[in-house]
């Protein structure tokens, strides 16, 4: 049998019995002393306690129950609340990364294409008989006054680049232009050598030279730049085509002795690649692969904070100073982005992105030119640690102010932004877009494209802006944290 529950009457009976039992032997009440109340007190106390106890939680209730009202008004509140934070975040965040791309097409002039006519005006090629340079000069300005979209074509003298084609080069190369067709210097004389000579060697890809460099921006290239160029070369071969026919019958020159290629299509188009965006696997380095710099280095903040609070916690141990504690927290940082940008420049490697090639002249063709030849891999893996530490402490400053889950938000603007103005041409957007420059990835892909293709190199700025990241970012890094304790002490 179970034990009988003793109840609060019990237990009071047990100290009000005596006394009644006293009064009636002596015939007087005695003095109920205070040594009796906390008896009583005591049995009120664990009376109440053994029936809190025996009632246990409140039973579960329905959603719609009476109980239930201010809370869910309260939850309503804060769900709206919440929900319309989101829909007013994602409508302004991500049209920023829209708004890089809107009206692009009215941006195509931006693009410089550069026509330069040699043609007849470089010894031993002086003449002023020339028919290739007009031909080409004059189909251009046809398409630029044309109302289909086109890249913006200028018209540059001869003399501009001292009568060097090679000039021309290494402007396109050194990024002034995006390409540039060259009407070369011999492009009439071999032409007509060619119908008084019977040169059945003649090559008409001779005539011209469209000079890219796709490495530069391969997205931009690839979508914009080549097609429009191909529209051009088709214009300019179908439009000199009759004109050359009817000069070659007006001179009664016997067209059977004529070599085919001499009259169809008599002159074309030599296309150079001063630095080809290849392999292809070298695409994650420069733009998708980008973005897991940006989330790595954000989760080192998650991640590593707890342990760093051990040091603040006096658990058999007085606290950390706290300009101690950040120095050590900075140096934390710098050392975990050092072992994970290494690792994650392995990738690279190990995915065959060529780093041990040699430098090539600017104004020659040629693949994976890397900038710094065996060197290549250190400073590839040097630019991606400056980089995740620009990258990362941002991420760390605005997780410590904004705190969970509201620093999510800035990880999703910080990846919109740096995306927008790292992985498109700054150049096809709105002006808007020139604090674009300044981001830190926008310098990192720069960069990047210098080491791995050898373009042209601005990586002294390149990695001026990202230091300047650091640096401002560890200014604010003791306000971040004062301000983080002072959420933490009010639970906020």
């Amino acid at each position: 049998m179970s034990k009988p529950r003793t109840t609060r009457r019990n237990r009071v009976a047990d100290l009000v019995v005596p006394l009644l039992q006293a009064v009636y032997l002596t015939g007087t009440a005695p003095s109920l002393s205070a040594k009796h109340l906390p008896s009583i007190m005591q049995a009120e106390k664990a009376e109440s306690v053994s029936d809190s106890d025996q009632a246990g939680p409140p039973a579960p209730v329905g959603f719609f129950d009476p109980a239930l009202k201010e809370v869910r008004k309260r939850v309503f509140y804060q769900c709206a609340k919440t929900v319309s934070i989101l829909c007013v975040f994602v409508l302004t965040v991500l049209s920023i990364f829209w708004g890089s791309q809107f009206l692009t097409e009215k941006k195509f002039p931006n693009l410089h294409v550069w026509v330069v006519d040699f043609d007849g005006q470089v010894e031993p090629y002086v003449t002023n008989n020339t028919i290739v340079g007009p031909a080409v000069i004059n189909t251009t300005k046809q398409y630029e006054a044309s109302s289909s979209l086109h890249l913006g074509y200028h018209f540059k003298s001869a003399a501009e680049f001292n009568y060097d084609p090679w000039e021309v080069r290494q402007a396109v190369y050194d990024e002034h232009a995006y390409a540039a067709v060259i009407i070369n210097p011999n492009a009439t004389s071999l032409l007509r050598a060619a119908i008084n000579n019977d040169n059945t060697t003649y090559d008409p890809a001779g005539a011209i030279q469209t000079v890219i460099i796709s490495a530069r921006d391969e997205n931009t290239y690839y979508t914009y730049v080549l097609p429009d160029l191909a529209i051009l070369q088709t214009l300019i071969q179908t439009d000199f085509g009759p004109q050359w026919v009817r000069e070659l019958i007006s001179s009664s020159t016997n067209l059977s002795y004529v070599p085919p290629q001499a009259i169809n299509p008599g002159i074309g188009f030599t296309n150079i690649d001063l630095r080809p965006f290849t392999p292809a696997v070298a695409a994650p380095a420069v733009s998708i692969g980008l973005i897991y710099l940006i989330i790595i280095s954000f989760f080192n903040f998650p991640f590593l904070m707890p342990i760093h609070a051990q040091f603040m916690k006096p658990d058999g141990h007085p606290p950390m100073k706290v300009p101690h504690w950040l120095i050590w927290r900075a140096c934390c940082s710098f050392t975990a982005y050092f072992f994970l940008s290494f690792f994650y420049s392995l990738v690279s490697l190990a995915f065959q992105i060529p780093f041990s090639n040699s430098p090539a002249p600017d104004t020659l063709s040629a693949d994976n030119a890397n900038a710094y030849g065996q060197g290549s891999f250190v400073v590839f893996w040097m630019l991606n640690w400056v980089g995740m530490a620009a990258l990362g402490f941002p991420c760390e400053n605005m997780a410590m102010v904004l705190g969970f889950p509201w620093s999510s938000f800035f990880l999703i603007f910080w990846v919109i932004t740096n995306v927008a103005t790292g992985f498109y041409s700054l150049d096809l957007a709105s002006d808007f877009f020139r604090w674009g420059y300044a981001w830190p990835l926008h310098r990192i892909v720069e960069a990047l494209r210098t080491i791995l293709f050898g373009t042209h190199s601005r990586i002294g700025l390149d990695f001026g802006v990202l230091f300047a990241w650091i640096a401002v970012s560890l200014a604010f890094y003791p306000v971040a944290t004062l301000i983080m304790r002072w959420k933490m002490k009010r639970g906020l």
